[in-house]
């Protein structure tokens, strides 16, 4: 009768409140059932529907959702989350680390229906799997007249700068120049060593290399440029558009444990609201409240997903695809 009862009650919170999650008590929680499950839950444990998570962000100015990105569980509920907060709360503006600044010609040409969505692509190299994790927003955005704000710096100029350092900003033509925020690097305690810390666990250190080195400190240069691009986008749209709410999406690392593009965003705004929204990966071995504790400063709010599955079991394979990048990294022309 128990089972019966929560397949019921899971049954009407699906198809009556849109929501990726069960309440109940935490000693009932089950993970993801599906690469397209999430369950939700604040900083305490409580257990969360959508409905519930866009009521308690619906006094935000600004909300912060990090993804995994490519992750279909990430993805929608980002989805979820923009059409529910729009019913709460329509003046909406949803900005996007997906798209560059240099975009935006493009992408407001699309909304405002001058093109076509293989147009959209083409002209604004759209991430390869926007047609599977993005186009939703971008569709509702577009049904609803929201603002969608290409927030990121160009990917060449974050590139180039990851290889040759700031000094690369004085070959960029003045009207470029100008719209890369003033402050380009701005940084805030703590993130140095979760970036250099990241940097070491994904891709191992090199034999003899000095952490210090004019490579390592261009590769966070080139990250800063992308957390303060961002900010300074969202910045732009709230003083644009007096009254909104700004959805922001990014990679969870942007923005967990208030880091990143949001320290710097409240930084330059502190009188800001922002509510930050972050994934946590639920493996097979996993018990919520173990995750809840190890992982709850990542965010006012938490969402639960299935792991990816692993890119790799032959490292030699592996080894071969890191090198093709390294190689097509070493094409790009810096001038």
């Amino acid at each position: 009768m128990k089972d019966l009862s929560r397949t019921l009650t899971l049954l009407s919170c699906l198809f009556f409140a849109g929501c990726a999650s069960l309440p109940a008590g935490n000693a009932d929680v089950l993970p993801p059932q599906s690469q397209y499950d999430a369950i939700i839950a604040d900083s305490s444990g409580s257990l969360l529907t959508v409905n519930q998570l866009a009521e308690a962000l619906a006094p935000a100015d600004v909300v912060v959702i990090g993804e995994y990105h490519g992750h279909h569980g990430a993805h929608l509920l980002e989805a979820l989350i923009q059409s529910t907060l729009y019913r709460k709360r329509p003046q909406q503006v949803l900005s996007m680390e997906q798209f560059t600044l240099t975009d935006q010609p493009e992408l407001d040409r699309y909304l405002s229906g001058e093109t076509g969505e293989e147009e959209l692509i083409a002209d604004t190299g759209a991430w390869s799997n926007y047609k599977a994790s993005y186009r939703p927003l971008i569709e509702f955005s577009r049904r609803n007249n929201v603002p969608v704000i290409a927030a990121n710096a160009p990917a060449k100029i974050v590139r180039c700068i990851g290889r040759e350092g700031e000094a690369y900003l004085e070959q960029l033509d003045s009207d470029l120049l100008k719209q890369l925020p003033e402050d380009r690097f701005l940084d805030t305690p703590g993130y140095r060593d979760k970036f250099f810390a990241a940097l070491e666990d994904n891709h191992g250190a090199d034999e003899g290399e000095d952490k210090n080195s004019s490579r390592i400190e261009n590769s966070y240069k080139a990250q800063l440029l992308r957390d303060n691009t961002m900010a300074d986008q969202v910045v732009t749209a709230l003083r644009e558009n007096p009254g909104h709410q700004v959805i922001h999406l990014n990679g969870t690392f942007h923005s967990e444990n208030r880091l990143g593009m949001v320290a710097v965003l409240e930084k330059r705004r502190p009188e800001l609201e922002v509510a930050v929204v972050s994934p946590v990966f639920w493996g097979p071995e996993d018990d919520f409240n173990s995750l809840l504790e190890e992982h709850r400063d990542r965010g006012d709010f938490l969402y639960f997903l299935q792991p990816l599955p692993e890119k790799y079991k032959d490292s030699d394979r592996q080894h071969e695809a890191i090198m093709q990048q390294f190689h097509n990294a070493g094409s790009l022309v810096c001038d």
